[in-house]
């Protein structure tokens, strides 16, 4: 008798964005009840939705390293979306976050699952880095994912599980990847080609650095909020404008998930100012906090809905890649992959 063939997707590492998107969205309305006594529902399904997108990701992201190992090695190679793979363990921190409410002992173990991956990762692929020999054209944001986000959640972990200590190391790792990855960044977008349509929803992570370190510096400090943290809140809505006053140029680009992009950096921003004002600021953070944070909740209802749509239609999955890092954003498409179960 055949086998049952069962079809899986082929998805890319950038879906990991997704939980980075859900759950962070989770923690603004986690805060925002903490300091406005909002409903606490919101908060977590969007936490619960988070999670679930995790275990599904991971699920399928694991099956292609298994059944489809020629597509996840390439994605490994490729030096733009090779960053996103980071994420897998970033989103494990987060899921370990949202659960820590509920769980504290299974919450650690995850915690400690994915921050071993991330340090394992990070010194990989900066490794790789470090020997030189790329395309100026491939270097865009997502070169913050392994060491920048992976070591601030890692210190937003750390402070969560009241090890503050090892925190303020993690935010140190992070800090200084940031500043030297910022510099090699802003040189290539100022002296390099226009970015194609394709790689520039990857902007979006630009945001991501300044908010997701001040979230990490509250959460490994204590006390009223001291100036490094209005400063980083500041580069951060500075960072806010900037985004907002290239999306036309970058909406070019049609709606894809590589939009995910502009999820996270926004979330931790309103996280980390909610914060500031729990923590005794009476100043310009607690005026724009509210506005942050309506402003972040409308961003992700419509990328969720547009992710929704996608998903409805059959377009979820991203194009084909080719072969220059500066023409892709995404990794190769597949219609799925498939294996056989054989039947007694």
């Amino acid at each position: 008798m055949g086998g049952t063939r069962i079809r899986l997707p082929i998805i890319p590492a950038s879906f990991f964005g997704i939980v980075l998107g859900l759950i962070g969205a989770g923690s603004n309305w986690r805060a925002a009840h903490d300091l406005w006594r909002l409903p606490a529902l919101p908060g977590e399904l969007l936490m619960s939705a988070g999670v679930m997108a995790w275990a599904i990701i991971t699920i399928l992201f694991a099956a292609k390293w298994i059944f489809a190992t020629r597509e996840a090695t390439a994605e490994a190679r490729q030096p733009v979306q090779c960053c996103f793979i980071g994420l897998a363990g970033v989103s494990t921190m987060l899921v370990a976050l949202a659960v820590l409410p509920y769980a504290r002992a299974a919450a650690l173990a995850v915690f400690i699952g994915g921050a071993s991956f991330t340090l394992g990762f990070a010194l990989w692929r900066t490794g790789e880095l470090w020997k030189g020999d790329r395309d100026p054209g491939a270097t865009t944001p997502v070169l913050y994912l392994p060491t920048v986000a992976g070591s601030f959640v890692t210190a937003i972990g750390c402070g969560a599980f009241d090890v503050p200590g090892w925190g303020r190391l993690a935010f140190g790792a992070g800090l200084f990847s940031w500043l030297a990855i910022e510099s090699v960044l802003v040189h290539r977008l100022y002296t390099s080609p226009e970015m194609t349509p394709a790689l520039r929803p990857t902007l979006g992570i630009q945001l991501a650095p300044p908010a997701v370190g001040a979230a990490a510096y509250l959460n490994v400090t204590s006390g009223p909020p001291d100036m490094m943290a209005y400063a980083l809140i500041g580069y951060g809505l500075l960072q806010f404008l900037l985004l907002a006053r290239l999306l036309p140029w970058i909406a070019v680009q049609p709606p894809s998930p590589s939009y995910w992009s502009f999820t996270f950096g926004p979330t931790a921003l309103a996280t980390a100012m909610l914060r500031m004002t729990l923590r005794g600021d009476d100043g310009p953070v607690s005026t724009l906090a509210p506005i942050v944070f309506g402003l972040v909740q409308a961003i992700i209802a419509l990328i969720l809905l547009g992710t929704l749509w996608l998903l409805l239609s059959g377009r979820m999955l991203p194009a084909t890649v080719g072969a220059s890092a500066s023409a892709v954003s995404s990794p190769n498409r597949g219609s799925g992959f498939t294996t056989q179960a054989n039947p007694e």
